[in-house]
């Protein structure tokens, strides 16, 4: 059975009960307090006014008295002698208080009222029951039926809408990671569409990627590898001792950037597998900066560190915003000519580190893929100058838990421009 029709069998079931009940309740009223004399209060007051009237003359004149009220209120009255009361409805049941008494059959109601100090009884009736309870628990019963009705016109776009969604996940279910649900008829399905949607882009983003990875080291594998695999068969054959040392030379290389893939890798998948613990601290980023910039200055590299402000304060975990930080300076000193502006901004919301070199910059096409996994500019940024293309990403990836974000810009040197911000207050973030 699909969830469809699951739904509207519950459906189904919820208006039936609600029929039911309401017709239960309705000979339940009936039975139990439909026939309470207080049911008939203005029946009851025109017979209690008539015998307040009638003490008021001769008992002669009473029955004129009474035709003259059968007249005036259309009523069925009489006055009759307390012997034949019991008589008159032998077989009928009755309601009795104080001074009236109901007898009742389903349609009519006849009322009693003895006149006190008299052996006679006012009689009313026979006449309509004020009250139809039949009538009313149908009118009940249809209401609740035009009401699934409305209900039904309701809840008919939710369940086509759960019918597409249920379809999309057994797709999901069976590989098709790129399934989309359509936007939804039913304003209440559409938040949980939006996010199995969500859900579906995020899994088939890490799938994509992961794809990607595989694809990446076994590229980044295969290169030294075949280096090595050639370097041997060349190291087999060689008779100088001159020409082995070389080709010993080429195959320790070719191992020490396979043991730096590695460690490379493993810090990357650390950084992609689950969020590390974060240790946000309030200290002055400023000291840190500092630090860094010392750390690489040296003759050949030229590094201006611009900040208006004597001290930052921000909310930051200080061995990755400095391991951010290292790998932006690392990557400018690689691919820069020798000059690098560091600059430091902050207001009430946000921390800005901002690192630019000065030189041959990247192209618009590479910006939006900088920070991707294995992403590297092979014009001026190729594989003769080091790096597999996992220093931004673990960039990226640090941003990310400081609610913040990294991006590249031009640079006013010539080269790129990286930006680092990440809110003051993280808990904002």
């Amino acid at each position: 059975m699909n969830l469809g029709r699951s739904f509207f069998s519950l459906y189904f079931l919820i208006v039936a009960c609600f029929g039911a009940l309401s017709w239960l309740l309705d000979e339940f009223w009936s039975m139990n307090v439909e026939q309470d004399v207080e049911s008939y209060t203005g029946y009851k007051t025109v017979l209690i006014a008539i015998n307040d009237r009638l003490e008021n003359f001769p008992l002669d004149e009473w029955q004129e008295k009474v035709e003259f009220a059968n007249q005036r209120y259309n009523l069925p009255i009489q006055l009759v002698s307390g012997d034949s009361v019991e008589k008159l409805l032998p077989d009928l049941e009755y309601v009795k208080d104080e001074r009236v008494t109901v007898y009742y059959d389903d349609n009519d109601i006849t009322l009693f009222h003895p006149i006190a100090n008299q052996n006679k009884v006012l009689i009313l009736g026979p006449v309509q029951s004020p009250t139809r309870p039949r009538d009313a628990a149908l009118i009940r019963v249809i209401s609740v039926l035009l009401l699934g009705v409305v209900i039904f016109f309701w809840v008919w776009p939710i369940s086509k809408d759960l019918d597409k969604l249920a379809k999309s996940t057994k797709d999901f279910g069976y590989g098709d990671f790129k399934i989309k649900v359509d936007r939804a008829d039913s304003v209440l399905v559409q938040p949980m569409m939006n996010t199995f949607n969500m859900m579906a882009s995020r899994i088939n983003n890490l799938i994509e990627a992961h794809k990607e990875l595989t694809n990446a080291v076994s590229h980044e594998l295969r290169t030294p590898l075949a280096r090595s695999k050639f370097a041997l068969q060349v190291l087999r054959g060689a008779k100088d001792d001159e020409t082995r040392e070389k080709y010993i030379d080429k195959i320790s290389t070719d191992v020490e950037e396979l043991e730096s893939l590695v460690n490379e890798l493993l810090v990357y998948a650390a950084f992609e597998s689950e969020q590390p613990n974060i240790n946000f601290t309030n200290s002055d980023v400023k000291l840190l900066v500092d630090f860094q910039v010392a750390s690489f200055a040296c003759n050949d590299i030229e590094i201006d560190f611009a900040c208006e402000q004597d001290c930052v304060m921000a909310e930051y975990d200080a061995h990755f915003i400095n391991r951010a930080f290292s790998n932006l300076l690392t990557n400018a000193v690689k691919y820069g000519n020798g000059k690098l502006q560091v600059s430091l901004l902050s207001d009430d919301q946000q921390c800005s580190l901002v690192v630019e070199d000065n030189g041959p910059g990247i192209d618009d096409d590479f910006k939006e893929i900088i920070f991707d996994a294995f992403s590297r500019y092979d014009k001026s940024r190729g594989k003769d100058t080091g790096g597999f293309g996992l220093g931004l990403a673990i960039v990226s990836k640090i941003m990310l838990w400081h609610n913040g974000s990294a991006r590249v810009e031009n640079s006013e040197l010539g080269g790129a421009k990286f930006i680092l911000s990440w809110p003051v207050d993280h808990r904002t973030g």
